[in-house]
């Protein structure tokens, strides 16, 4: 066989093989508009919304034939839909909740929206439409439990409402974050993972003993996508809890948590 012939087979088939994957890339995107029970008129929204920016530093096949300026538009594109969409969500949970609770505080609404609008929450929902299955990131990103990451999930919630903002307007972006984000958030609220321990023991310290409790990093181990970290709090120097976590964050808010537990704050 001469090197044209061989050279023309093998295109042949990367061509076969880069057209079935973005077949079905097409087929999942079918599938997750019918989950979320909306049709975009631009499916390129969509896309762009579900594609997390690490895959434009990786494999982005869809893509992979443009200029690389045209790359790097779509990768600010997306950290610019989480922005919009970040603030949609924001109007309509305030929204609701002005509506919802006539005679609260603003100080409740606040705290109320917070937990709302938080990283956890938004994840937690996530789950109720299958989102991380069809977030399409980098293959070291896949490797690295990006799937499960929820920094990952909650933005790829806010470039979804973002999209639908654009594409049709407010009012159904309303009714996906009512559908969605706000059905059932009472009750999920009270959900362990979302109770925000260390504010909770924050309080209590300032209150009953004007200190603030301090944390301490004990150790952090395990390779750099799969980090463990260990947290100890103290009041009034003595150690009052500990705890651990994938980021100092989270091992502070165990640490915290324990701390409660301990102290019978609740």
């Amino acid at each position: 066989m001469s090197i044209r012939k061989l050279l023309n087979k093998i295109f042949t088939k990367n061509e076969d093989k880069q057209a079935q994957t973005i077949s079905s890339f097409e087929k999942k995107l079918d599938k997750f508009q019918k989950i979320i029970n909306y049709r975009f008129k631009n499916i390129e929204l969509l896309k762009t919304a579900l594609t997390h920016d690490s895959y434009h530093r990786g494999n982005d096949f869809l893509a992979q034939d443009e200029p690389k300026s045209n790359s790097q538009m779509n990768y600010s594109l997306y950290e610019r839909m989480e922005f919009l969409g970040d603030s949609v969500l924001g109007l309509v949970v305030c929204e609701h909740l002005f509506k919802l609770f006539p005679h609260k505080t603003e100080g409740f609404l606040s705290k109320m929206k917070s937990d709302i609008v938080s990283e956890k929450f938004l994840a937690m929902k996530a789950q109720n439409f299958y989102l991380q299955d069809y977030i399409i990131l980098s293959d070291v990103e896949i490797k690295n439990g990006g799937r499960e990451r929820k920094s990952i999930i909650a933005d790829t919630v806010e470039a979804i409402i973002c999209a639908i903002y654009i594409d049709s307007g407010l009012a159904n972006a309303r009714v996906f974050i009512k559908s969605f984000i706000l059905t059932g958030f009472q009750k999920t609220l009270l959900n362990e993972d979302l109770i925000n321990y260390k504010s909770m023991l924050q309080e209590y310290c300032q209150a009953k003993y004007q200190k603030t409790p301090f944390y301490h990093l004990v150790s952090s181990s395990g390779p750099d996508h799969h980090k463990v970290f260990k947290m100890i709090v103290y009041l009034n120097d003595q150690k009052c809890g500990a705890g651990e976590g994938p980021n100092k964050k989270d091992a502070q808010q165990k640490a915290a948590q324990n701390a409660c537990k301990e102290l019978g704050i609740k």
